[in-house]
């Protein structure tokens, strides 16, 4: 690594791969191909990173994805014992009917650690891709949840999105669509001429803001109080830029910790260099407002 790194106030955000697969073959899945050989997978040396992200960046968020975060509560429990109140932690999920836990007892795994779980990212398609557990399930959560639904190309139209929204209206959970982020690049990535996904959602649903940063965006919306928002992201997390003082660097959003335990320092199998990281500079987070509704 020959440019120094910068991240944003409190650390780029740690994506922890759990060293378990899940049983789903979900065809979008981009990580289904790391769990077909699990050599070198280690619980411990995920650990070992994980408490040196912690020493470094003491406020990082933590996400656990895999893999199914949830297909080994034991070992998920392990790993959130290990992370201090001081980080927000975020669980990616398909909750899924499992072999190994009953309904019940993932209810009641993630009710114990309702105040150590930040939010509960639950992927839920219009097209099934798996064997999910019953929708009464969100009902009996205490923690917080959020339905993530990514839109491919022919997989939803105006009917389909409204009828999604009516189903999780009744427990008032907070649902987020996402673009196909393998076709998302800087020069589209705000682009909203053409955006047909965009386009149902604002004829659908009342419009409230536009949040945005150098690698992301995320449009709010609203029905009757249910909120809705649509998500698109650059399908790394490194900007190289020069910055004010003539220094080149490589601004990093996302650290992750493979199922080796290996960190990376993005989603393209760029290793992190820890020492450089290290001496990171930090920045104000460039997430903003740049759009509200009209009132």
């Amino acid at each position: 690594m020959s440019n120094r790194y910068k991240t944003r106030v409190g650390g780029s955000t740690v994506t922890v791969f759990v060293p378990y697969d899940c049983g789903n073959n979900c065809p979008f899945c981009i990580n289904k191909q790391e769990y077909k050989e699990a050599k070198g997978f280690s619980e411990e040396k995920i650990k070992e990173s994980i408490l040196k992200l912690d020493k470094l960046t003491p406020n990082c968020d933590f996400v656990f994805t895999g893999g199914e975060p949830l297909a080994n509560l034991p070992s998920l429990q392990s790993f959130l014992d290990l992370i201090p109140s001081t980080h927000r932690i975020f669980i990616n999920t398909t909750l899924p009917t499992f072999k190994n836990h009953t309904e019940d007892e993932v209810v009641e795994f993630l009710n114990h650690n309702k105040d150590k779980i930040t939010c509960v990212n639950c992927s839920r398609h219009i097209k099934k891709y798996v064997v999910e557990c019953s929708d009464e399930i969100f009902g009996r959560l205490k923690c917080n949840v959020r339905i993530n639904c990514v839109l491919f190309t022919g997989s939803y139209d105006a009917e389909k999105i409204r009828n999604f929204e009516k189903r999780f209206a009744p427990y008032n959970i907070p649902i987020q669509f996402r673009a196909d982020y393998t076709i998302t690049t800087l020069e589209n990535l705000y682009k909203e001429e053409g955006d047909d996904i965009l386009e149902i959602l604002m004829n659908e649903f009342s419009f409230d803001s536009l949040y945005g940063c150098r690698i992301r965006c995320n449009y709010e919306f609203n029905k009757d109080g249910h909120v809705i928002s649509y998500h698109r992201t650059l399908p790394y997390s490194t900007i190289t830029e020069e910055g004010e003082d003539g220094v080149t660097y490589d601004v990093l959003y996302d650290v992750l910790i493979k199922q080796t335990g290996e960190m990376h320092s993005d989603w393209t199998g760029v290793v992190l260099d820890f020492d450089n990281y290290s001496n990171v500079v930090y920045e104000p987070y460039d997430l903003r407002l740049l759009r509200e509704a009209e009132k």
